[in-house]
């Protein structure tokens, strides 16, 4: 070993495979990927550049999954081998909470020491003979590559990288420090599941997270929201008072045994930290030294990307990038090495921002713990399992099926049944199971009156299994209209059109509903299978919006509202309120989402009013209000009202959740049932980060905070989705969208899969599921 700083350095030719490589911090990944590279090709000159001495470290232990070691065994079996003989392995994971215990089993995890992880990984770069310095503070990376005549340069210099803070401009960081504050500790008391244990304090929760990772050792991780952290004081304290406050605090877990730190280089409060997620548009950059003129600095492990430690990914993703660029370099050994690293680059940074999507979820749970303390330890825990989305209903089954059975009868009542399946009732409209054909715009009626194709459309989904059928977005008078193809609900002809359809779907065992919605600045434009959203090419209605703003650069401008304007639309609101009932519907919706009417007044990027319904959140949601309160007046009092609204706008000055969650709670104050949670489209500027399930988050948010049922909408495509959502009560129902227009019988046919999985089919569905298999058994 050779003393300097932490850093590890390669310069590759991928011509002669003859590389010099330089490794700037001697982490998991500098260390891994020059074992991973001089093993690939001994000819290579690997130097890898550390800060420390060998045997510092300021951590505990590590965490990595059953499948993370089986990669490592796949890129190399000598050092997976010492790895896994040093881990301590466990299968389960306890919850303490309120003065319960509970326990599910099959998660597969295993603890090792960061220490006992690095000094594996030293001793194998050491024998296949790569050069490892100590004790080298590197301050110019250009400098140390001219020293080593690198040809490539890996930054793997750790969380707070100066490389990447020196080539920001390349890179291209993103940094986002969370809430919550934690310290890092260990304990001689040792715990034979990974553990969380919740305690409440006058001030809010700490959490600990706690795992052993040799025979007589375990980390303890205390955390904390930093509204709760400076309540106490913490901020205050010295390092040492602060673990005796921790120790005191968890003393119920701890046997005794008392918390240590090992980073007595930090004074006061500095040991509690706040997490900071990274993300990095780009993780190469090229310099230039007077021997190469062009020479890739590539970031590598937390310098590139952080994934919060309560899903244990900081490590595992350090790794799997060493593997990655190692096998792409011995696999490619004529490819130019931009080519590479372009590759690399585009495939792992996809690979990470899934990790990180989970994560970010992870991490919002903790923050949040106060969000979900309402609810029993059964629940709680099913919502802790499965917070990242990366866990889901049917993983949970295979992990430990014996634990999601009684799980799904405590939440059933009972009876073992799939969650979406279970019944649901408000009010007095009582739906079979929790799964809602979501309102689909068809652009198929003539002046406003659904026909033959409607009574199919949706008869055919009430008899594919689904609770509730929603009708797509109906308006209660003619320039409201979205396009000349939506229905309407101000005439006769339209009320007994629509009788026709609930009708046969009530004939079917199954409720409809109704949304009503004014379009606003969106009207009057072309069918959605022409220019969606663009106005018609002639014979254009005038619009009318909360402000005289046009949608977009084609679209006409409307005229803002005035208060004549307001009550006209509210008493069209209203007569097609009593114009629905008539017709049998069972289910009421007002559409306040999406840039409409409604929407328009509550997003501030689209009012600008200066009046009584402008200005705050409480003034723009005075209209829609008036028009919820008038509807409900004469709306019967047995039958649910719902409001669909954005929960986030997605754009920069827009609504985000926080205003999501008052907006919510004015319609509860002013009777709402349901609150269906969608979000974006009120603006062309929105950038929604979509994903499996992206708004569930909203609807989790509001039906734990504001405690008012909710409709979750969105990538919403599996029985495993819906199952999730419901069991872990982020919302009440499941709004299935495109999967219904494919397959009209999306509900049954998922229930017929989940069959097989459980106990019983719940009666509801027994003639389904014989006309189900009637079907199926014709040639």
């Amino acid at each position: 070993m050779v003393h300097g700083q932490g850093l590890t350095l390669i310069s590759l030719d991928l011509n002669n495979m003859d590389m010099n490589i330089l490794c700037i911090g001697g982490g998991p990944a500098g260390l891994y990927f020059a074992l991973l590279m001089k093993q690939h090709q001994p000819a290579h000159h690997i130097t890898v550049v550390e800060r420390n001495r060998p045997y510092d470290t300021f951590g505990w232990g590590v965490v990595l999954s059953d499948q993370t070691l089986e990669n490592l065994r796949a890129a190399d079996a000598h050092t997976a081998q010492q790895i896994g003989e040093a881990f301590n392995h466990w299968d389960d994971i306890e919850v303490f909470y309120k003065g319960r215990s509970m326990r599910s089993g099959g998660h597969g995890f295993c603890g090792i020491g960061r220490k006992h992880l690095l000094n594996i990984l030293q001793a194998r770069c050491e024998s296949l003979g790569v050069q490892l310095v100590f004790e080298q503070d590197v301050s110019d990376d250009q400098a140390l590559a001219q020293q080593y005549q690198a040809d490539l340069v890996i930054a793997s210099d750790g969380l707070n990288s100066r490389i990447r803070q020196r080539y920001a401009h390349s890179y291209q960081p993103d940094i986002d420090t969370r809430d919550c504050r934690f310290v890092w500790l260990g304990t001689h008391q040792t715990f034979d599941a990974f553990t969380f244990a919740f305690e409440e304090t006058e001030h809010g929760w700490f959490q600990a997270h706690a795992y052993q990772y040799d025979a007589n050792t375990s980390t303890f991780i205390v955390e904390t929201p930093d509204e709760v952290w400076r309540a106490h004081g913490l901020d205050q304290l010295s390092q040492e008072k602060g673990i005796a406050f921790c120790q005191r605090l968890f003393a119920k877990y701890l046997g005794g045994h008392a918390l240590m730190s090992n980073a007595a280089h930090l004074r006061g409060s500095a040991i509690w930290i706040q997490f900071p997620r990274v993300i990095c548009q780009h993780w190469v950059h090229w310099i230039q030294t007077p021997t190469q003129p062009k020479v890739p600095v590539v970031l590598m492990g937390d310098a590139a990307h952080t994934a919060h430690y309560s899903i244990g990914s900081g490590t595992k993703l350090a790794l799997e990038d060493a593997i990655d660029l190692s096998n792409a370099f011995s696999s490619q050994p004529d490819a130019d090495i931009a080519s590479v690293l372009q590759a690399y680059e585009a495939r792992r940074s996809v690979e990470v921002l899934k990790i990180q999507n989970a994560a970010r979820n992870s991490t919002a749970w903790f923050e949040q713990v106060k969000r979900y303390v309402h609810m029993p330890i059964e629940q709680f825990t099913y919502s802790l399992l499965t917070r990242s989305q990366r866990i889901s209903h049917e993983n949970l089954r295979l992990r430990d099926r014996d634990w999601l059975q009684s799980y799904e009868a405590w939440l059933s009542g009972g009876t073992v049944m799939p969650p979406m399946l279970m019944p649901f009732q408000l009010r007095d409209i009582a739906l079979k199971n929790r799964i809602v054909v979501s309102p689909m715009a068809t652009y198929s009626a003539v002046e406003g009156v659904v026909g033959d194709f409607h009574l199919v459309h949706l008869g055919a989904r009430a008899l594919g299994g689904a609770g509730l059928v929603m009708v797509e977005m109906t308006s209660p008078t003619p320039e409201g209209r979205i396009t000349p193809g939506c229905p309407g609900l101000w005439n006769d002809t339209q009320q007994h059109a629509f009788e026709r359809i609930t009708d046969f779907v009530h004939q079917q065992h199954t409720h409809i509903g109704l949304q009503l919605g004014h379009s606003g600045a969106k009207g009057s434009t072309q069918l959605g299978w022409d220019s969606i959203d663009e106005p018609l090419p002639r014979d254009n209605w005038p619009l009318l919006a909360a402000s005289a703003l046009a949608y977009g650069p084609n679209n006409q401008l409307p005229q803002a509202m005035t208060p004549e304007h307001m009550d006209a639309v509210l008493q069209a609101f209203v007569h097609s309120t009593q114009r629905a009932d008539a017709a049998g519907f069972d289910w009421l919706e007002l559409h306040c989402a999406h840039g409409y009417l409604l929407s328009g007044f509550i997003c501030p990027l689209t009012n600008r009013r200066e009046d009584a319904w402008g200005g705050s959140l409480e003034n723009r949601c005075r209209y829609p209000l008036q028009v919820f309160r008038a509807m409900r007046a004469v709306w019967p009092s047995h039958k649910p009202m719902a409001v669909r609204i954005s929960a986030h706008d997605w754009a920069p000055g827009g609504n985000t959740d926080d205003d999501a969650v008052q907006i919510a709670a004015l319609f509860k104050q002013a009777g709402c049932d349901v609150i269906d949670v969608s979000s974006g489209q009120t603006t062309r500027a929105a950038k929604p980060v979509y994903g499996r399930m992206y708004q569930t988050p909203f609807a989790d948010r509001i039906r734990n905070e504001v405690h008012i049922a909710t409709m979750a909408v969105g990538a919403i495509s599996e029985a495993d989705h819906a199952n999730s959502i419901i069991a872990a009560g982020r919302a009440d129902l499941c709004a299935i969208g495109r999967p219904h227009l494919a397959d009209p019988n999306w509900t049954l046919h998922e229930a017929a899969k989940l069959a097989s999985r459980h106990v019983v089919w719940p009666k509801p569905y027994e003639a389904g599921r014989d006309q189900l298999y009637r079907l199926q058994s014709k040639p």
